[in-house]
């Protein structure tokens, strides 16, 4: 675990959400939800922690979070720029938003130094899947075609204020990865859990679903397939450059379904929470509530010894 970095993706602009949900306070002393990530990782053996944010947020970051996590691991910062993409990949469109979570993970590609977990800011994924991690990252064959993918059940990742964006996975008898569909609008529909197409059909899903929720582990090496995947993305006349989004879960299953990665999936029971909307703060800090008078984490989260 030595060599290992987790890379957390805090650079999204929260259309959902109406701003930055990365920096909103979620714990009784003005803790964001992503300590509480960092908090989990340090207890299970991770020394570096890369923060994937936008050039104007470095500051925040600094001044929150900088001072809490000296003497506790090293900190780097990566900055997702639209403009940071292939040098041979001609002119593109004007672009506001990000490219996505792939783009976003390989904005961190000069600072991973070896095996490496992702998470998302937003995202509270539990000690137990932490854990998992962990054990794969330290047990690992370390083979360049090894990777893992922390899976969580969907009807317990669904927002309860609108739809949310699901990688839906396929996983063979042998606990390996098969492929992920990507749905960008998934909700409940009459109990039932669902998508919307692009052109507003809707589908069923299977009841018993498994989802990745952006909680990874990958050998570095996979920088060099994601950077290949990414110049393919952008050189598909099937890509809108305006508006599609480079998603981590695609890249991984395309790997996976050309049998150029061993995708790994770790099922887990923990709680997950995740903030979309504004109206999910108040569920969230009252699980993390839970969890500090079930002693889970200490009052004042950095005053104690990770």
């Amino acid at each position: 675990m030595a060599d290992a970095s987790l890379v957390i993706l805090a650079a999204g602009l929260g259309s959902r959400y109406g701003g930055l949900k990365q920096i909103d306070p979620i714990g009784p002393n003005g803790e964001w939800l992503i300590e509480y990530s960092i908090y989990d990782a340090l207890a299970v053996g991770i020394k570096h922690v890369i923060f994937v944010i936008q050039g104007i947020q470095e500051a925040a970051f600094q001044e929150t979070l900088g001072n809490k996590l000296v003497g506790r691991c090293r900190v780097s910062f990566a900055h997702q720029a639209v403009a940071d993409v292939p040098s041979g990949i001609g002119p593109l469109p004007k672009r506001e938003k990000p490219w996505g979570t792939g783009h976003a993970v390989l904005s961190a590609r000069r600072w991973v130094e070896g095996p490496f977990a992702v998470i998302n800011a937003d995202d509270f994924y539990g000690r137990e899947s932490y854990a998992h991690l962990a054990q794969f990252l330290a047990h690992a064959d370390r083979s360049p075609d090894a990777y893992a993918m922390v899976g969580f059940d969907l009807r317990k990742t669904l927002a309860a204020h609108g739809t949310v964006s699901r990688g839906v996975c396929r996983v063979g008898t042998d606990g390996l990865l098969i492929g992920i569909d990507e749905r960008t609008k998934v909700g409940i529909w009459n109990d039932v859990p669902v998508f919307w197409d692009r052109e507003g059909t809707l589908h069923k899903l299977p009841d018993i679903s498994i989802v990745s929720m952006n909680m990874w582990a990958f050998p570095q090496v996979f920088m060099e397939e994601l950077a290949v995947n990414f110049e393919q993305f952008l050189s598909s006349p099937n890509t809108d450059p305006v508006r599609d989004e480079f998603f981590l879960p695609s890249a991984v299953s395309e790997l996976a379904v050309a049998r150029r990665a061993r995708v790994r999936v770790l099922p887990t029971t923990a709680t997950w929470m995740g903030v979309t909307y504004r109206e999910d703060l108040d569920r969230v800090r009252r699980g993390i509530q839970t969890m500090i008078d079930a002693g889970v984490y200490p009052q004042h989260l950095w005053n104690h010894k990770v």
